[in-house]
């Protein structure tokens, strides 16, 4: 009695588990007949029997045509069989994709981000004038936030006017500019405010928490 029981470390893999072992067997069954006819008939009751295991994917479209895909696929491409729709291929269904192609910025002020070189490539293609303008020092100003969250003290403009020089190739320069940027105590006040409001909002959301 002992001796005829089965472990499922010593039983064959299961390509699809989630049919199990009973629909497996039934395929292996199908590839073994002799007769296209034969195999035909068992590989239309096999589909019948997988359908009535998933009903709450009948409603998906192309439902039957995975089915058929699925019943090709468990019987290692071996069953020889008609089917309404076209086999898969095991070289498509093996193949690998190609690696995607991972973005390599190498910027030289890591602390600006990769967003700031898009935003200035985005402004050179703009057409001189106001909206430019108000764009370009938008930016600046932009960087110079970013410089004080990497560099905590100041920062002075001519600075940040000079890395908005390199990083737009010269195209952008305010380095001969009368404006000043926004006071770096006016930019660090803004985030201390912010980090402040988030403190107490989550201070809050704690006392109010109701206790069981």
């Amino acid at each position: 009695m002992i001796d005829q029981l089965e472990y499922n470390t010593e039983r064959e893999h299961l390509i699809i588990p989630e049919y199990g072992r009973h629909i497996q067997k039934m395929i292996n069954y199908a590839t073994t007949r002799e007769t296209k006819e034969e195999r035909n008939k068992v590989a239309g009751a096999i589909i019948a029997v997988m359908g009535n295991l998933q009903p709450h994917l009948r409603d998906v479209p192309d439902f039957q045509h995975k089915l058929w895909d699925q019943l090709f696929i468990m019987s290692d491409f071996k069953l020889d069989a008609d089917s309404p729709y076209e086999k898969p291929e095991r070289e498509v269904l093996e193949a690998r994709p190609e690696p995607l192609g991972y973005p390599q910025n190498f910027p030289k002020y890591r602390f600006y981000g990769n967003n700031i070189k898009t935003m200035i490539d985005v402004a050179n293609t703009w057409e001189e004038g106001e909206m430019k303008e108000a764009l370009v020092y938008t930016i600046a100003n932009h960087m110079k936030k970013c410089f004080l969250n990497w560099n905590k003290d100041t920062v002075e403009d001519r600075v940040i006017f000079q890395h908005l020089y390199e990083l737009s190739e010269g195209k952008i320069n305010l380095k001969g500019s009368t404006e000043d940027l926004t006071d770096s105590s006016s930019l660090m006040k803004t985030k201390r405010k912010f980090t402040k409001n988030t403190k107490t909002k989550k201070s809050s959301n704690t006392r109010n928490r109701k206790r069981y």
